[in-house]
């Protein structure tokens, strides 16, 4: 084992409002004395990362892969970069060159600052209504579509020099319950999930995908012995590599990283534990519990991957591809239910958060607000119709499927609040409209609700884009 074995490891640096990234100082110089592979960067302003990740590049003795779960655009996560609609929305479109140029610009925006490893696509098939944890993640459920735009995706991020990271292997779109909140099983039968649920994630490889993130699920059909695909050597050593002749690197969060690497995987995400995590995979080396060509395998696919993906000059976006990233998430916008009526110039804005008090991070709830001033109406956050508002009353529901969230609808409180608010509005001879900032099949859970668009998600790309669609119906 010629590298330190603490390359297979990719810590997790997250940025404090009150504090930046300077309270990590510390952290960070242990980390790169310990020889860490690389880096995983959470929510944060753009300015910010690029200074960081600058450092970062400059510091390390080796190359490092630098990620950021940046699915729908890098303004996803870092403020001062472009956000773009999710999977679903642009798989909506049925339009392959829309996926190729939202990967594109995803791809150099994040090149732009140092990020040279994107965790996404999602390869994921949207499978059931009842579905906790993908929402509008993931690009639809017909398999050979979503396969095609899983490999445009891929293709567009990593011809400008992005690592893409297709997930969560070998699918998860049948899980009825939220994978990071307990165990789950999903029973489907060896042979269906290879003629549906695994054809995104083959046609990934056959397309060259780099990184590939496996689930925390256990599938029976696959692997009778109980354990979760993280864990489980016949997928990812039989199937996943011997089968599909994937060449590229293993991603797991498991938390049993010994385990993990053990069945095939190469990186740990986000170990809670670095020096911990470090100690456990050398016992395990010293007691013959992983084999050394397992170690050494992993480290030399790591070390490939972050030679071809080391810095080099950007490509920054053009005014082009900043328009149109404006102009798809304007047409990605539609009603469901009634019409859109007419608002302002003095907007009661009703703000109905089904996320409210979650520990998870979500994206701010104010850019809808700020649109709508910036276009030069006056709205008014109320928590029902008023006597003296304008126009039909905005309700702004927030709330989608999504990881650590734990459901797949709205709370009884929620739905209760959407229907009192529109009985009171009707009550008052007032118009509402009720902005569904989640998947259109959430509009189902607001039947009440007589005019309903749908925004897919409450990212900024997708507030900012209502606020215009309200506007300028």
């Amino acid at each position: 084992m010629t590298e330190p074995l603490a390359r297979l490891l990719i810590p997790e640096l997250r940025w404090d409002p009150g504090h930046g990234y300077a309270y990590l100082a510390d952290f960070i110089d242990d980390a790169l004395e310990a020889g860490v592979g690389g880096f995983v960067l959470t929510a944060a302003p753009r300015e910010e990362v690029a200074q960081l990740c600058a450092k970062l590049h400059r510091a390390a003795s080796d190359p490092l892969l630098i990620a950021a779960a940046a699915e729908s655009g890098a303004g996803q996560l870092f403020a001062g970069s472009t956000a773009l609609p999710p999977a679903a929305a642009l798989g909506a479109l049925h339009d392959a060159d829309a996926i190729r140029r939202a990967a594109k610009l995803t791809a150099r925006e994040l090149r732009a600052i140092g990020v040279n490893w994107v965790l996404g696509p999602v390869a994921d098939l949207t499978r059931t209504a009842l579905d906790p944890a993908i929402g509008a993640r993931a690009f639809g459920e017909d398999a050979q579509r979503v396969a095609e735009w899983v490999v445009e995706w891929i293709d567009a991020a990593q011809a400008e020099g992005v690592l893409a990271c297709v997930k969560h292997f070998p699918g998860i779109g049948r899980a009825t319950s939220d994978p990071t909140l307990g165990a789950v099983s999903i029973t489907t039968a060896a042979g269906t999930l290879w003629a549906d649920d695994l054809v995104p994630f083959r046609g990934a490889v056959d397309a060259g995908v780099a990184s590939l993130l496996v689930a925390d699920v256990v599938f029976p059909g696959l692997d009778a012995s109980g354990v979760t695909a993280a864990h489980s050597s016949p997928l990812l050593r039989q199937l996943l590599r011997d089968e599909l002749h994937f060449e590229g690197l293993v991603v797991s969060t498991s938390p049993d990283p010994v385990r993990a690497i053990a069945a095939g995987c190469d990186l740990i995400l986000a170990p809670p534990d670095l020096h911990g995590t470090i100690d456990s995979i050398a016992r395990a080396c010293e007691e013959r519990t992983l084999e050394a060509q397992v170690i050494e395998a992993a480290q030399r696919r790591r070390t490939f991957w972050a030679d071809w993906a080391r810095p080099r000059e950007p490509r920054e976006p053009t005014l082009d591809e900043l328009l149109w990233a404006r102009q798809v998430a304007d047409t990605v916008i539609h009603p469901i239910r009634g019409f859109i009526p007419n608002v302002g110039p003095i907007v009661d804005v009703s703000l109905v958060d089904d996320d409210a008090g979650a520990a998870w991070e979500r994206p701010a709830r104010e850019h809808f607000v700020q649109a709508l001033r910036a276009l030069g109406l006056e709205p008014r956050l109320v928590e029902g119709p008023t006597a003296d508002g304008e126009g039909a009353l905005v309700v702004a529901l927030f709330g989608a499927p999504g990881v650590g969230r734990g459901r797949s609808g709205y709370t009884e409180a929620t739905r209760r609040r959407v229907a009192g608010i529109v009985a009171t509005a009707r009550q008052q001879s007032r118009s509402t409209v009720v902005v569904l900032f989640g998947p259109p099949r959430l509009a189902s859970e607001v039947p009440e609700a007589p005019n309903l668009i749908c925004c897919w998600s409450g990212d900024r790309a997708m507030q900012e884009a209502a606020a215009r669609r309200l506007v300028q119906p």
